[in-house]
């Protein structure tokens, strides 16, 4: 199965770190743009949402 990845707008051209996403419904897959090797993260559609406000609120992004 061929995925369709789209990285963040807030990703810019500048080659830092970024995340893509791409559909599996009812899943997503989630990866590291820079390391697409390394492999992907499957989420509910839940989980992700919980994902993406916690890198929102966190220091972490």
């Amino acid at each position: 199965m061929e995925l369709t990845w789209r990285k963040s707008s807030y990703s810019g051209s500048s080659g830092g770190e970024c995340v893509e996403v791409a559909d599996l419904t009812p899943c997503l897959a989630v990866r590291d743009s820079k390391n697409p090797e390394l492999g992907t993260l499957t989420l509910s559609p839940k989980a992700y949402a919980a994902f993406i406000g916690y890198v929102g609120r966190s220091s972490v992004a």
